[in-house]
């Protein structure tokens, strides 16, 4: 009678640590899973950006050549109906690219300078002072979702 009640609770004991095992192989899976998932979603994220970063920075130089002829645009076309509509199309553009998350970097003239959002071009040996501020924007820079694509070059100067 010793060996029957020996048998079933072996039985048990085994089922037990059986179930024990594939609990944790499930519990294993589910969290390997997990990370495969966000894995894969993380991954997805930096293709789409990546794809945006790239084709942004395509239309980067039409967008500045299109800036420096509005801004050397001569006087008596500055009240023209076409060039005005010129003027309304590259804010539109810019409103735009604004709605995917592309910001332009602060560079107005007396700025203070940041190597990690600007790029110095030209430097004012002559100047004196502690500060590097901006002296003049030779070109904009762009952020896009928090991340640099495009320093902004810059003239530097000491203030």
């Amino acid at each position: 009678m010793a060996k029957k009640t020996t048998q079933p609770d072996e039985t048990a004991n085994e089922f037990e640590q059986q179930l024990g095992e594939l609990t944790l192989d499930l519990q294993r899976t589910r969290a390997d899973f997990e990370n495969y998932r966000k894995r894969v979603e993380g991954e997805k994220t930096a293709a789409r950006e990546s794809g945006q970063s790239s084709a942004i920075l395509k239309l980067l130089p039409v967008i500045d050549n299109i800036e420096r002829a509005i801004t050397y645009m001569p006087d008596d076309l500055k009240d023209n109906t076409w060039a005005q509509s010129v003027v309304g199309l590259v804010k539109n553009l810019e409103k735009s690219l604004e709605s995917l998350n592309l910001k332009r970097i602060d560079a107005k003239t007396g700025t203070e300078f940041n190597p990690e959002i600007h790029e110095a071009i030209q430097f004012d040996e002559d100047a004196a002072g502690e500060k590097e501020v901006i002296a003049e924007e030779l070109q904009g820079g762009y952020t896009l979702n928090g991340r640099v694509i495009r320093h902004a070059m810059v003239k530097v100067t000491r203030k």
